[in-house]
């Protein structure tokens, strides 16, 4: 049996003026899991204590998600302000590069901060990235429209239609209680994220990045996340790419041994280069 990770041992850092929440398993090489919209640390679960049976995982909860989750919308949620929280967290905690692993649109948050701080960097590991190279009218339209429903107290439709948009029909009927609560939480970050600006991201950016790279995708994926990755891998040459079986968006939780023995392979591999 795979153990789960509930809440765990909550430690906290001020990151520019703000909490940001965090907890940490193991030792060894610092893994830096970020998590995406409407998740908070207690997405990775089945990530924490396993991988940290190798590594120094942290796990930090993103500025305005639980348990100092916004209520309204917030101008300081942003992905390039996310990116700066998280430098704050591995100088102060990790003080050294850390391989990052980044799902959705933590994977976003993660090419910000590779951008920005190459140096942070020791490998970098983005899982199903909610990448847009151009601005996407569909993705403001879903995002609004989930908006638009919270607006009217309809809270269970309004994450009905963001969690099926983006991981495909029906995922939040068939949603396990704890991931249902765990988005509940969250739910108020969406008036933030649809307010955001800069969603947008110029790969030419990340051109100039060395170090090891590793696409994942699941299987049964809804097909953006596969183009985000094709438009990644043409500039990042260095890039692996490969798929978790038998799980769509939500791959560390659908298969969570499959993922957890891929990220185990590539980072050991990247920690022992050079």
């Amino acid at each position: 049996m795979l153990e789960p990770l509930t809440h765990g041992a909550l430690r906290s850092i001020d990151a520019c003026g703000s909490p940001l929440s965090y907890v940490e398993s193991g030792d060894g090489p610092v893994l830096l899991l970020v998590h995406g919209s409407l998740c908070d640390l207690r997405y990775w679960r089945w990530q924490i204590p396993a991988l940290g049976r190798h590594f120094r995982v942290i796990a930090p909860s993103l500025r305005g998600y639980w348990p100092h989750a916004f209520e309204q919308a917030d101008p300081t949620f942003n992905l390039v302000q996310h990116a700066a929280d998280l430098e704050q967290l591995i100088d102060a905690v990790a003080g050294r590069p850390v391989h990052l692993l980044g799902h959705s649109r933590g994977a976003r948050v993660a090419l910000e901060l590779a951008a920005r701080t190459p140096g942070r960097i020791a490998s970098l590991i983005l899982a199903d990235p909610g990448l847009q190279t151009v601005p996407s009218a569909a993705a403001m339209a879903f995002q609004r429209q989930a908006v638009d429903r919270l607006a009217m107290g309809d809270v269970e439709g309004a994450l009905e239609g963001f969690i099926d948009t983006v991981n495909g029909a029906d995922t939040w009927r068939r949603m396990t209680g704890w991931f249902k609560e765990m988005v509940r939480d969250n739910a108020a970050t969406l008036f933030s994220q649809a307010a955001e600006q800069g969603a947008v991201f110029e790969t030419s950016r990340i051109q100039p990045l060395r170090c090891p790279v590793l696409l994942l995708g699941g299987e049964h994926s809804p097909p953006r996340f596969a183009r985000a990755m094709d438009s990644l891998q043409a500039v990042l040459t260095q890039a692996e790419r490969d798929v978790i079986p038998m799980a769509s968006h939500g791959m560390n939780l659908g298969n969570a041994r499959a993922f957890n023995a891929r990220v185990e392979r590539f980072v050991l591999r990247a920690h022992a280069q050079p």
